[in-house]
């Protein structure tokens, strides 16, 4: 089976690319942004004129891991680097005879819901807060597309927290106290998932948290278990210390209260 990872030069995506590489069932090629030092990850910029299509002849699975990361990123970045480049890339698969995109989604298609008791899974209806939430609901539902009407299958993974420091390791050190706990994946339990979405035989689309097995969280993953076949192996215990409440306290109170009363205090605005 040839995968390529977009990516490939990134955090998760040389994580999973070595991975690959290391399994003699699997050839394995890459793209990102920037120069990396391998042979087989080669230099694209999704979204630019699409020259890099060329790399996706003979590949079975592309793992779309490329794109702006940051929950932070702007409007025009995410619809160049998220919104248009994944477009495009779905376009391009499907007239290369791909057969899987594998793509990176967000838990921040949910990202409404943190101060909220809703269970998050695929009945649970999308919230995005930010740009970058936006961006990967319109790759998601982009995709349902692209699998209903081109045949292309499209497995969306809604990844939970990897770090790149701690040595991934769950705690109070997270930001976003429990929700960025109880969000935690590891390393091993990204892996899982990834080559579970890459061999998993018989999927049009799915759109499913990957998170590992932490204790309390609301994210779902029965779906994830029962659709791809994924068993995390790893979970974390939150831990919920007075500095957290009282963060917590004061975020629900900005997000919720503060719009309340300024509406009540000028109702004409």
């Amino acid at each position: 089976m040839h995968v390529l990872v977009t990516g490939a030069g990134g955090h998760l995506g040389r994580i999973l690319f070595d991975h690959l590489e290391a399994r003699p069932e699997f050839k394995v090629s890459g793209l990102d942004i920037r120069p990396v030092d391998h042979p087989q990850i080669h230099q694209a910029d999704f979204g630019a004129d699409p020259v890099w299509a060329d790399h996706f002849a003979g590949v079975d699975v592309i793992v779309h891991l490329a794109g702006d990361r940051e929950p932070a990123a702007s409007w025009e970045s995410s619809i160049r680097n998220n919104m248009d480049a994944t477009l495009a890339l779905y376009h391009h698969a499907a007239e290369h005879g791909v057969s899987r995109v594998v793509l990176a989604s967000s838990n921040w298609v949910h990202g409404d819901k943190r101060f909220t008791d809703d269970i998050l899974n695929r009945q649970t209806p999308p919230g995005p807060v930010n740009a970058y939430g936006m961006s990967k609901l319109f790759c998601e539902r982009t995709g349902e597309y692209f699998a209903r009407y081109r045949g292309l299958s499209v497995i969306c993974l809604r990844i939970g927290w990897t770090q790149w420091t701690h040595d991934n390791q769950p705690g109070p050190h997270m930001a976003m106290g429990l929700w960025g706990q109880q969000m935690w994946l590891s390393t091993r339990d990204f892996l899982n998932g990834m080559m579970a979405a890459i061999t998993v035989p018989d999927i049009d689309f799915a759109a499913v948290n990957l998170m590992s097995d932490n204790r309390g969280m609301r994210w779902d993953i029965t779906e994830t278990k029962e659709l791809i076949g994924y068993e995390p192996k790893d979970g974390g215990s939150p831990v919920n210390t007075l500095s957290i409440r009282i963060k917590s306290w004061w975020c629900k109170m900005v997000t919720f209260s503060a719009p309340r009363l300024f509406a009540r205090v000028f109702p004409d605005w």
